[in-house]
This record gives structure tokens, C-alpha cells and sequence, in this order.
């Protein structure tokens, strides 16, 4: 495998997102928003496996008691793959029936991040939140149509989030306290870029970024500048995850919500999950902190 982009499985998901590595089971999730899914890809068997969501799931995180914690249109549910059920955990935003949750990680220390947003991609209705020991708290710049990212730095010193109709990705430090400091500028995409979608970062710090009707996948260093473009068959890219016993395959999600019949046909692969391999791998991420 190489830089070219590579279908490795065909879930054909309406909106995909959330790719995350499971080191200990050797496998992938992701979701499909729209449709409400749950999917779990093998590499190793080819084997792609899907639950039914009790609602529209942005992100799973495999946590260090072998559950998954997901984020779910008004609030977090844990999942259990043993059983494949879903049980409701803590309500986010129920005063605001018109978000949902979107995108996630995790930092050094099991907490989790993670960013709502209005479900009509409209409003200015989404913060970003951080999870600790059972409490949610903002952390991080609000008032945003559709959050993206956040993404962790590998020395765990830096996060950095996104605006995704504003183009733009914003860092901050993470101090003592694990919350974030003062915002800076990152990147802003310009015109032909499409619109920056869900991050994560490599071993070197660099930030991938999925490109919403973009055609591509965009690779910055931690200057912010633009070192490596991968160009895809299909227009939505959401999302990119570091994944395999080496953490050297960068998997990634697309999306085909909202296309034409005539566009459906000119991308096939649009909702394919692919996977190639870049010069730089990934790092391992942490669990979510259950206890």
C-alpha cells in the first residue's frame, strides 16, 4: 500500500466518521451518523460488522475496561461489544434538542474531548467539552456551527480545534490543570480546499486533516504549514485514523449524504472506507478512562 488511497471496505456510509484504532481487539470503528450505525473492520479478516445506534452517534472511544464510550445526539452511552448494547450514560445539552455530538479523542491522562454542534449545520449552537471523572465541563472556544477535530499533539502539549464552515483550525497548550489555554491560528483553508473536517496527529506532530468536498486529505506540520496532499476518487472526506499492529496504515471515512443520483454515480467509492500508508506513522492513543 501506498500515498494512493486504497478502498478497504464498502460500508457505503451515508456520512462516516470517527475512525478510531482498537489495539486491543486489532480492528477499526467508525460510524455512520446519518444512518445510525455502528461498524467494526477487521483488517485482518476483511470482516466489516455493524450495530444499530439508540440515535445519531458521532464517535466511539475504546476505553481501559473494554468498553466503548460513544457520543450520541443528546448525550453518552456506553457500548458493550460483548452484548452490542447500548446503555445511556450522561445527558450533554438537553436544552438543546437541535445538536448532536461530533468527533472526539482522548488526552494522556483518559480524558475525553469532544465538540457538539447544530444538527442543521446552520446555527452557531456547538462548544467543545472535556470528560473527567465522570464530569463534563467546556473546554474550549464555543459558539461554532460544526466543531471538528479536536486533536491531541503526541507530547500531549497541544490541541487543536476546528471550525469546519470557517475553514479554520485553531491550537491552544494544554496546561497543568488539562485544560487549554489561550487560542492562536493554525490553518485556514482557502478557496479549492473544501472544508477541513475531522483531525488527528502523527508520530512527528504533524496534523492530518480530512477535506470535506475537498477531494483530499491534507497533512500539516506543527508551523502549520502544508507538507503532503492525497488526493481521493470521492469528494467527502471525513475523517482519518493511524491503525494496524505498526500504527503505519492511515485509514479514512467519507461521506455520501446529500449527492445527486448523477453525483452517486461519477464517485462509486463515495461512503467507502480506505486506507493508505504516508512516510510518517502514527502514535498510540489512549484509553478512556472508565473508572
Amino acid at each position: 500500500m501506498t500515498m494512493t488511497p486504497e478502498p478497504v471496505a464498502l460500508p457505503s456510509t451515508s456520512l462516516g466518521e470517527g475512525p478510531v484504532w482498537d489495539a486491543a481487539r486489532q480492528c477499526l470503528w467508525f460510524v455512520d451518523i446519518k444512518q445510525k450505525r455502528l461498524l467494526r473492520f477487521d483488517p485482518a479478516s476483511l470482516a466489516l460488522d455493524q450495530w444499530s445506534a439508540p440515535g445519531e452517534i458521532g464517535w466511539a472511544l475504546p476505553a481501559d475496561d473494554g468498553r466503548l464510550l460513544c457520543g450520541l445526539q443528546g448525550g453518552l452511552h456506553w457500548f458493550d461489544p460483548a452484548s452490542g448494547e447500548f446503555t445511556a450514560w450522561l445527558a450533554v445539552e438537553a436544552d438543546r434538542p437541535g445538536n448532536r455530538l461530533n468527533d472526539a479523542c482522548t488526552d494522556a491522562t483518559g480524558a475525553v474531548w469532544f465538540g457538539s454542534m447544530d444538527n442543521a449545520c446552520e446555527a452557531e449552537t456547538g462548544n467543545f467539552y472535556r470528560l473527567a471523572a465522570g464530569q463534563v465541563e467546556q473546554a474550549g472556544p464555543s459558539g461554532i456551527a460544526i466543531t471538528n477535530g479536536p486533536a491531541i499533539a503526541p507530547d500531549g502539549a497541544t490541541i487543536y480545534f476546528t471550525d469546519t464552515l470557517a475553514g479554520t483550525i485553531r491550537a491552544a497548550p494544554i496546561g497543568p490543570d488539562g485544560l487549554p489555554g489561550a487560542l492562536r491560528p493554525f490553518v485556514t483553508f482557502g478557496d479549492g480546499m473544501g472544508h477541513p473536517d475531522g483531525s488527528i496527529t502523527d508520530a512527528a506532530g504533524n496534523v492530518w486533516v480530512g477535506c470535506y468536498a475537498g477531494w483530499a486529505a491534507r497533512c500539516f506540520n506543527p508551523a502549520g504549514e502544508e507538507i503532503a496532499k492525497v488526493d481521493f476518487p470521492t469528494a467527502n472526506i471525513t475523517k482519518l485514523a493511524f491503525g494496524g499492529p505498526d500504527l503505519a496504515t492511515l485509514y479514512a471515512t467519507s461521506a455520501h449524504q446529500e449527492m445527486s443520483a448523477e453525483e452517486r454515480a461519477a464517485q462509486p467509492l463515495a461512503g467507502a472506507l480506505f486506507a493508505f500508508r504516508p512516510d510518517v506513522g502514527g502514535h498510540p492513543l489512549p484509553l478512556v478512562r472508565a473508572a
